[in-house]
C-alpha cells in the first residue's frame, strides 16, 4: 500500500512542477534584502550562529521580536514546515494561553485567549480574538481555520489591542502574513500528502516575473478525505412516540464513514513595484468547500440533570454497550428534503479581492489596505447527534437544520508610520469596515412528533420551520500611537483609538413556509422558501438599531537593560462592540406584539477589558538560548454570553438561545516561551501558559444556580508544549530531520448551562504527541516526510454543547494518523 502511495505521490509531483509558486527559502532570502516596513510580511533573518532573528510587525513597524514591547508570539515558516500543521488551529500549541478548537457542530474556529473565547456560531457575534490575513479582518469564524501552505508567518498578539489593529478585541489578535511574489524570480513549490482516512492533499505555487517591476504568485490546493466517524449510533427500540409508525424505532444506522473533506482553494497575487518607493500587492482569494456535514456524537448520558429529554427517550445510559469508541457512534440522517440538502454536504464559497499599497517617503511610510470579501454558506447538520428509523423506513430527524447566510464585507484602512530622525515617531490612521449579512435557518423539529403529535397541516418531521433575519453594520475608527525614546535604553509608547459602531438588525418571528407572507397562504410552497430572506418576505419584519462610541487606549514603557535583556510593562483598555442574536424570534414566540419583539431583539452592550502586564525578553549564550516571560492581569466587564434557556412551548420541552451581558471576570496568569540551539542542527522549543480566571459576578434571569461558580469559557488552567527538531547530514547530498512534540491542554469549560451545573460541558484534558521524519536534499529541492499525529490515539472533544437539557452532542479530534508527504521547491533569479 505504501509503495502505491509513493508512486502516486511521485506522479503528482511531476505534475506539480509544471504548475504553481515560490519556495519559502527564496521568499525569506528576498525579504531579507528588502526594506523592513509597515506592510512587509513578517520575516525570519538567519544569523551566522544560534537562533534566527524573528522580525514582527506587531507595532505596525518591522521590529525584532526580542525588543518589541508587546506580548506577541511568532510562528515562522520554518516551524510551520517542521510541525506540518493541518490548519491555523494546530499552531495554537506553540503559543501560550492560546486555545484553538471548533464550535460544536461546525468546522468553525473557536479561538480563545486569556479567559475569553468564541463558543458560539451566532453570525452577528464579534469574536474576542480577531483574525487578520494580510491586514484584512476575516469576519467569519467559519473560514478562519486557514490552511498554512501559503503562510510566511503567524503572529499572535495576546490581550486587548487598544490602538493599532483593526476592529478592537478584548482577547487578542491573530495576524497571518501570506507569501508575497518575488520580482525577477522564477520558482515552483509543491507538495502532496497521502495518509489514513483516505487523506489526499495536493498544493502548489508558482512565482513568475512579468517585467522588471512586477511578478505574479499563483497558489492552489485541493484536499479530499473520507473522515474518521462512523454513522453507527445504535439505541432503542424507542417508545412513547405519538405517531405509531415510529413506535419501536431504532437508531441502528448504516455504519457509513462520515465527516470527509472536499476543499478547493486558491490565491492569485500580483506585486507591482514601479519605483523603489512604491509597492502594490493585489490578491484574489477563492475557496470552495464542499466537505461532508460535521458529524455529531450524542452524549446525553453525560448529563444527569432533570431535563435529559433525549436520554429518557433513547435510553442513552450505557453507550459502551455500542462500543467504547465515540467515533463509531455518530448519527446523520442524510436528508435532502425539507430544504436540508445534506447530500450536498456543507457548501461554503468565498471570493475576495484585496489591495495592499505602500509608499515610502523620506519621512515615513503611507499604507492603504483595501478589501472586499463575499461568503456564501449553507451548513446543514443532524445537530442532536441522534436519529431513528420508523417501520416504513422513514428517517426521524430529532433536530435537523441548515444554517444559511450570505455575507459581504468591505474594508479600508489608511495609516502613516513616521520615520523621523529624532526621538519621537508615531503611527496614525483610520479604519472603515462595512458588513452585511442575510441569514436563514430552516429546522426540522421531529422530536415534537414524539410528544405533541403532528401539526394540522403535516408532521413536524417533514415541515420546515424557518427563522430569518439580517444585519447591516458599519465600524469606523481613528487611531494614533506615539513612541518617544528618552535615550538608547528607555522608551515610552502611548496611544488611543476612537471607534464608531452602528448596527441595524432586521428580523421576524419563526414561521412556517405558508405564513411567510404574513397570513397563512398554502400557495407559498417549499420552492418559494429557497430564498426566505426578510428582504423578500418583509411581512412582520421589525427593525432594531443601536450604536456605540468608545475610546480605547494603550501605554507601554520598555527598557533595554542589557544587550541580552529587554523588559517592559503595558496597560491596555480594549473594547468589543455590542451585537444582536440571530436566534431571536425562534421558539419563544412574542405573538403579534411587535414592541415586545423589538425589546427582546435589542443588542447587547459592548464588552470591555482592562489589561496590565509586565514581561521580559532575553537572549543568552551567544544567541543560542532565548527565554521570554509575561505576567498579566485582566479585568473584564459586561462579558457577552450565550445562554441556552429551557422553556416550554404548548406544554412541551423546548429551548431559546439568549445573547446577553451577564458577567464580569478577572484573569491573571503567566506566559513563558523558550527556544534553544545548544548545538548546530538541534532546535528545542518550550511553551508554558497558566491562567487563573474567575467570575466576579454572573447574573441572568431564571438562573437555577450561582452562575459565577462555573469556570470561565475556554480557559484551561495549564497549557504546555515541548518541541524538538534535529537535522543531521547524510553524506554531501542529503540530510535527515527528526521532529517531535508533546502538547498538553487542561480541561476547560465549553458551554455553560443556565438551569443546572450538571449541564455544563467540558473539553477534556489532552496530551497529544506528534512526530515527523524528513529526508531531503541539502538544498531542500526535494524532500519526503513521514508524519504521525496523535500517536497515542487519544480521544478528546473539540466541541461539545448541551442544548438546554434537550440533547448534548460532541465532536472529537482526529485519532492516530499516519501520512507521507512529498515536496519540491526550486527556482532561479532572472
Amino acid at each position: 500500500m505504501l509503495t502505491k502511495r509513493l508512486y502516486g505521490s511521485t506522479c503528482a509531483l511531476a505534475l506539480i512542477t509544471g504548475m504553481l509558486a515560490s519556495p519559502a527559502w527564496a521568499q525569506d532570502a528576498t525579504d531579507e534584502a528588502g526594506t523592513q516596513d509597515a506592510v512587509q510580511p513578517a520575516k525570519t533573518q538567519v544569523t551566522s550562529t544560534g537562533l534566527a532573528e524573528i522580525v514582527v510587525t506587531a507595532t505596525r513597524r518591522a521590529t525584532d521580536l526580542q525588543s518589541t514591547p508587546v506580548s506577541v508570539s511568532a510562528v515562522d515558516s520554518s516551524l510551520i514546515q517542521q510541525a506540518s500543521p493541518r490548519d491555523l488551529g494546530d499552531l495554537a500549541a506553540f503559543v501560550p494561553n492560546f486555545s484553538a478548537a471548533t464550535i460544536a457542530n461546525f468546522n468553525a474556529a473557536s479561538f480563545a485567549m486569556r479567559g475569553v473565547g468564541q463558543t458560539s456560531i451566532i453570525v452577528y457575534f464579534e469574536p474576542p480574538v480577531a483574525v487578520l490575513v494580510d491586514d484584512f479582518v476575516v469576519p467569519s469564524v467559519q473560514t478562519q481555520l486557514l490552511d498554512t501552505f501559503d503562510v510566511a508567518q503567524v503572529e499572535v498578539l495576546r490581550g486587548p489591542q487598544g490602538t493599532l489593529f483593526g476592529k478592537n478585541t478584548t482577547g487578542g489578535v491573530v495576524t497571518v502574513r501570506t507569501k508575497k511574489p518575488i520580482i525577477n524570480y522564477v520558482g515552483v513549490e509543491g507538495r502532496v500528502e497521502f495518509g489514513d482516512f483516505g487523506e489526499k492533499k495536493i498544493q502548489a505555487a508558482m512565482n513568475v516575473p512579468i517585467s522588471d517591476i512586477a511578478a505574479v504568485r499563483l497558489v492552489g490546493g485541493y484536499e479530499k478525505s473520507d473522515g474518521y466517524y462512523k454513522n453507527g449510533a445504535c439505541y432503542g427500540p424507542v417508545t412513547g412516540f405519538v405517531d405509531s409508525k415510529f413506535e419501536g424505532a431504532t437508531g441502528c444506522l448504516d455504519n457509513a464513514t462520515l465527516g470527509g473533506k472536499d476543499v478547493w482553494q486558491a490565491r492569485a497575487k500580483l506585486l507591482v513595484e514601479p519605483t523603489p518607493q512604491l509597492s502594490a500587492l493585489f490578491q484574489y482569494e477563492w475557496i470552495r468547500d464542499r466537505s461532508e456535514v460535521v458529524p455529531s456524537v450524542n452524549e446525553n448520558y453525560l448529563y444527569t440533570g432533570e431535563n435529559a429529554f433525549l436520554t429518557d427517550l433513547l435510553g442513552l445510559t450505557d453507550p459502551t454497550a455500542q462500543g467504547t469508541d465515540p467515533l463509531d457512534r455518530a448519527a446523520y440522517t442524510g436528508r435532502n428534503d425539507a430544504l436540508l440538502k445534506m447530500g450536498k454536504g456543507q457548501r461554503i464559497s468565498v471570493d475576495g479581492i484585496y489591495a495592499n499599497i505602500e509608499y515610502n517617503a523620506d519621512f515615513g511610510t503611507f499604507t492603504s489596505v483595501s478589501g472586499y470579501r463575499f461568503q456564501r454558506s449553507r451548513i446543514p447538520n443532524s445537530y442532536a447527534g441522534a436519529t431513528a428509523q420508523g417501520s416504513d423506513g422513514q428517517l426521524l430527524s430529532f433536530f435537523d437544520a441548515t444554517r444559511d447566510d450570505d455575507r459581504k464585507t468591505w474594508q479600508q484602512e489608511l495609516r502613516f508610520a513616521s520615520d523621523f530622525q529624532g526621538p519621537f515617531n508615531f503611527v496614525a490612521g483610520g479604519f472603515y469596515q462595512r458588513d452585511k449579512i442575510d441569514f436563514c435557518v430552516s429546522q426540522i423539529l421531529g422530536f415534537l412528533d414524539l410528544t405533541s403529535g403532528p401539526l394540522d397541516f403535516g408532521e413536524w418531521n417533514n415541515t420546515p420551520y424557518l427563522l430569518c433575519n439580517a444585519q447591516k453594520a458599519k465600524s469606523r475608527a481613528l487611531f494614533f500611537e506615539g513612541t518617544f525614546k528618552f535615550n538608547d535604553k528607555l522608551t515610552l509608547s502611548a496611544g488611543g483609538r476612537y471607534t464608531w459602531d452602528d448596527k441595524t438588525w432586521y428580523g421576524r418571528q419563526q414561521t412556517f413556509i405558508p405564513a411567510l407572507g404574513g397570513g397563512f397562504d398554502p400557495s407559498i410552497t417549499i420552492e418559494n422558501a429557497l430564498d426566505a430572506s426578510v428582504y423578500k418576505y418583509p411581512a412582520g419584519v421589525v427593525t432594531v438599531s443601536d450604536k456605540w462610541r468608545e475610546p480605547t487606549y494603550r501605554a507601554s514603557l520598555s527598557y533595554q537593560a542589557t544587550d541580552d535583556l529587554f523588559v517592559y510593562g503595558t496597560y491596555s483598555h480594549g473594547y468589543k462592540g455590542g451585537g444582536f442574536n440571530d436566534q431571536i424570534g425562534g421558539f419563544a414566540a412574542f405573538g403579534e406584539d411587535l414592541d415586545a419583539f423589538r425589546a427582546a431583539a435589542r443588542a447587547t452592550d459592548p464588552e470591555k477589558a482592562d489589561s496590565y502586564e509586565v514581561g521580559f525578553k532575553s537572549q543568552f549564550l551567544d544567541n543560542r538560548l532565548r527565554f521570554n516571560a509575561t505576567a498579566f492581569y485582566v479585568k473584564y466587564k459586561d462579558l457577552q454570553k450565550q445562554l441556552n434557556v429551557p422553556i416550554e412551548v404548548n406544554g412541551q420541552p423546548n429551548q431559546v438561545t439568549l445573547f446577553v451581558n451577564a458577567a464580569s471576570a478577572t484573569v491573571k496568569g503567566l506566559e513563558v516561551e523558550a527556544q534553544a540551539n545548544p548545538v548546530d542542527g538541534l532546535t528545542l522549543r518550550g511553551v508554558l501558559g497558566y491562567q487563573d480566571g474567575k467570575y466576579n459576578s454572573y447574573t441572568a434571569d431564571n438562573a437555577g444556580y450561582d452562575l459565577s461558580s462555573a469556570p470561565l469559557d475556554r480557559a484551561p488552567k495549564w497549557q504546555w508544549t515541548l518541541d524538538g527538531s534535529y537535522s543531521l547530514p547524510l553524506g554531501d547530498q542529503y540530510k535527515i530531520t527528526l521532529n517531535g512534540n508533546v502538547a498538553y491542554t487542561g480541561r476547560n469549560l465549553n458551554t455553560q448551562a443556565i438551569d443546572d451545573p450538571l449541564g455544563n460541558t467540558f473539553l477534556n484534558a489532552r496530551t497529544l504527541v506528534n512526530a515527523s521524519i524528513t529526508l531531503a536534499q541539502t538544498d531542500d529541492k526535494y524532500y519526503i516526510r513521514a508524519v504521525g499525529k496523535n500517536l497515542t490515539n487519544e480521544r478528546y472533544r473539540i466541541g461539545v454543547q448541551n442544548v438546554a437539557g434537550l440533547w448534548l452532542n460532541s465532536q472529537y479530534g482526529a485519532p492516530r494518523y499516519f501520512g507521507v508527504e512529498l515536496g519540491v521547491k526550486f527556482g532561479e533569479y532572472q
